[in-house]
């Protein structure tokens, strides 16, 4: 009997996190939102409510709300496209430093 190699240790947990994580629409949104706002908004704000397809995004400082506040438009589309559904009608956006 052949004897398979074995599978590389980050495949296993790569297909074991995609199991585990949560198919809630927040979830989809944060699994989206680093390549969907890039590595510098996403250092600085992040999804963390969703109710009817509103998402709360909290955000390290009022200067980062007001900016994500005016991108909010172009940001659920860009959700959406990256989602492959219409799932995020509006972003509610909240300054919560700490």
């Amino acid at each position: 009997m052949r004897r398979r190699a074995p599978r590389p240790l980050a495949t296993a947990i790569g297909a074991l996190s995609a199991r585990l994580e949560p198919a809630t629409p927040l979830a989809a949104v944060q699994r989206a939102w680093p390549s969907v706002v890039g590595e510098v908004i996403a250092a600085e704000a992040r999804p963390t409510a969703e109710r009817g397809g509103v998402v709360t995004v909290s955000c390290q400082s009022a200067v980062w709300a007001q900016e994500l506040d005016l991108m909010a438009l172009d940001l659920v589309d860009r959700l959406n496209a990256e989602l492959g559904v219409e799932a995020v009608r509006q972003l509610r956006v909240t300054a919560r430093p700490g």
